[in-house]
């Protein structure tokens, strides 16, 4: 396979070229690829003076040997074909494509609609607010315990940290969405001060929000995946004992390798499949989807902005 312009920069402000990217990537090839397997791919790519965009459909001229998968897309009413990246070669292609973030699906092939694993995203304010971040990654701990759950944290490369809790295979996605929805509710209480589950961002009065979307057919971005920030920060694992003492900036492409040496942090500090309390499924089956509570919030506002009664602002 032609690799092509490797010693050009790989986007403004990243102080590496797409030689660093392709280099990355295929030394963490032996923790990356498990963490990708069986899964549709989005990336975002970057091509040379072009803005970033997200690829879900594989371009054209995609070699025959990359694996994919055809899934139909109700929004747009097609067919859309993934990749799926099981091994080397494709994940070298990807780098040569300026695939900079790796973004796979939350199920595996052929069961895309059961999540492998609970994700709660945790999304600081604007400006410095990892150390708000890591303070709610210890309160999910604290909820997860309390359920006899556990989980693993990461970095997601960019201002925030992913909790993820394994399930097993008899966890379906109406099951996991709402346990999320109950672990995110139940962290807001132990301290509202701090946290939040609003899902409208002008309502999250400066706190770090809970974010309990991510399930079937959600993606997010995988353990040691780049991402397209300054400097090129990876999504990297972290040990509990370690939240305090970290920052996303400390993990990028030039460094990361040498901080793994042997090691593969994330299967090593992964727990096994977990079944879900009943309880904590039953408590959030009765919270509604956030994405659905705030468009019927921005639906009330608008009729009562139309009436007189205030401003239409989502």
């Amino acid at each position: 396979m032609p690799l092509t312009n490797l010693d050009q920069p790989l986007f403004d402000g990243a102080d590496a070229t797409k030689r660093d990217l392709v280099d990355y990537l295929d030394g963490v090839r032996g923790r990356l690829l498990p963490v990708l397997a069986e899964r549709p791919l989005s990336v975002v790519r970057v091509h040379r003076g072009q803005d970033a965009f997200m690829q879900k459909n594989v371009p054209r001229g995609t070699p025959e040997w990359v694996r994919t998968v055809g899934l139909w897309a109700e929004t747009s009413k097609r067919e859309v074909h993934y990749a799926v990246c099981d091994d080397r070669r494709t994940l070298v292609w990807l780098g040569n494509q300026r695939a900079v973030e790796l973004h796979p699906s939350m199920g595996r092939l052929p069961h895309l609609d059961r999540p492998t694993h609970l994700v709660v995203d945790l999304d600081p304010p604007e400006g410095d607010g990892f150390r708000a971040a890591a303070a709610v990654a210890h309160l999910v701990r604290r909820v997860l315990d309390d359920a006899g759950l556990a989980g693993a944290v990461k970095t997601s490369g960019a201002k925030g940290l992913h909790v993820f809790v394994p399930v097993s295979s008899s966890v379906d996605g109406a099951s996991a969405a709402a346990a999320t929805r109950a672990l995110a509710a139940r962290v807001e209480r132990l301290d509202p001060s701090l946290a939040t589950t609003a899902f409208v961002k002008d309502e999250r009065g400066g706190k770090v929000f809970v974010d309990a979307t991510r399930g079937a057919g959600s993606t997010v971005v995988a353990a040691y995946s780049p991402r397209l920030r300054p400097g090129v920060p990876v999504s990297f694992p972290v040990a509990w004992g370690d939240l305090d003492d970290v920052a996303p900036g400390d993990f990028t492409i030039h460094g990361a390798l040498d901080r793994l040496g042997d090691r593969d942090p994330w299967s090593e500090a992964m727990p096994e499949p977990q079944a879900l309390p009943d309880d904590l499924v039953v408590e959030g089956s009765e919270i509604p989807a956030p994405r659905v509570a705030a468009l019927h919030e921005g639906r009330r506002r608008a009729r009562r902005a139309r009436d007189g009664g205030g401003s239409a602002r989502p």
